[in-house]
């Protein structure tokens, strides 16, 4: 149970009755990771009372870690992303209405100075002029832009009853050998060498000739060479591609996802204009992203000559794909492909954060 903390107080005009148990941050590493200090008033807090939920509308998000909830390293990177923040914009906390805070650090050298923004993607940026600790002064006693009044109170964050310290991540690779396969370079080798594959592919106990005879037909050999190289797992955290050797894989998931499609077809032909696998040059998938798109291949002509085609769920149906497997994944994880509901990075996001490969577990 969370112990009742003495209140303090936030400016000269109220007090926000704070309760929460602290969670160890070491802020020389935190600090270190970000490349900047941070305000004290924001460290006071955090120190003494962990994860908090002010106001019941405004997360303020510190540095800990809840396994399969949270992580602040990750949290930093994607606001940044998601709000395509600059680097001098220090996330710090989000709203229920879907807004995030920012300090701006490019006002000031003394990380007290700095003032608070916000973004909402309805609302776009919002100045409010004042520091995290007058944001809470001015939140309680009147309406701002997207925040308040609020009751003056916050409490552990709901989400992170259990969470623990957080350790800044490893490094990120930036070898000579990652930044030329960023550049340029085509291929299966230049895929390799931007994100390097796991030691032991997942791929499952049957084989390519039991997969091809459900299936009813062989693969793309270039697709065959990709999932012989990284197995079933996720690019970049949002493209997953299905294990094609298990029988709960690839056969399962892309008869799931083709009986989905024919109901939506049937009920929405103009939004779902693409024949089905097994329909003459039909959509066979072979992997889905975390947003429920789907990535195959219009089976036109002989497996060599299927072009890749990608079924976004929240955009209209695109056209055919130009190249390879292996190289339409470079293009997208240096930042170039464009591609109507294909997630992309933000512009001042670093391709080498996001280039990796999880294995399926």
């Amino acid at each position: 149970m969370d112990a009742a903390l003495t209140p303090p107080r936030v400016g000269h005009h109220a007090a926000v009755e704070f309760s929460g148990k602290p969670v160890p941050v070491d802020w020389d590493a935190v600090e270190s990771w970000l490349g900047r200090p941070l305000p004290g008033d924001y460290k006071a807090i955090a120190s003494e009372h962990g994860p908090l939920d002010i106001g019941e509308f405004v997360w303020l998000h510190v540095p800990c870690v809840e396994a399969g909830r949270f992580d602040w390293g990750e949290w930093v990177k994607q606001t940044r992303s998601v709000a395509d923040a600059p680097p001098h914009l220090v996330p710090w906390g989000a709203t229920r209405g879907g807004g995030y805070l920012f300090w701006d650090s490019s006002v000031d050298a003394d990380p007290a100075r700095w003032p608070v923004v916000g973004f909402g993607h309805d609302t776009g940026w919002h100045d409010y002029g004042t520091s995290l600790s007058g944001l809470l002064e001015e939140a309680v006693r009147t309406a701002l832009p997207g925040l308040g009044p609020l009751p003056a109170s916050a409490r552990r964050t709901a989400f992170l009853p259990d969470a623990r310290p957080w350790t800044p991540p490893p490094p990120v690779d930036s070898s000579p050998g990652r930044k030329r396969a960023l550049a340029g370079g085509t291929g299966l080798a230049a895929l390799r060498d931007l994100v390097v594959p796991p030691a032991r592919p997942v791929l499952g106990e049957r084989t390519w000739e039991w997969l091809y005879g459900e299936l009813g037909t062989s693969l793309p050999a270039d697709y065959v060479a990709l999932v012989e190289t990284y197995g079933s797992g996720t690019f970049a955290d949002w493209l997953r591609v299905w294990a094609p050797l298990d029988p709960h894989g690839l056969l399962d998931m892309s008869r799931g996802a083709l009986d989905g499609n024919r109901q939506l077809r049937a009920e929405f032909p103009e939004y779902h204009p693409l024949p089905l696998w097994p329909e003459p040059g039909g959509f066979l998938p072979f992997g889905d992203s975390i947003d429920g798109d789907q990535l195959g291949w219009l089976t036109r002509g002989e497996p060599d000559e299927w072009p890749l085609i990608f079924a976004p769920r929240h955009a209209d149906q695109g056209p055919p794909l130009d190249g390879p497997l292996a190289d339409t994944l470079l293009e997208w994880l240096r930042g170039r492909l464009v591609l109507p509901g294909f997630c992309r990075f933000g512009r001042y996001d670093d391709p080498l954060d996001y280039a990796a490969f999880a294995p399926r577990r």
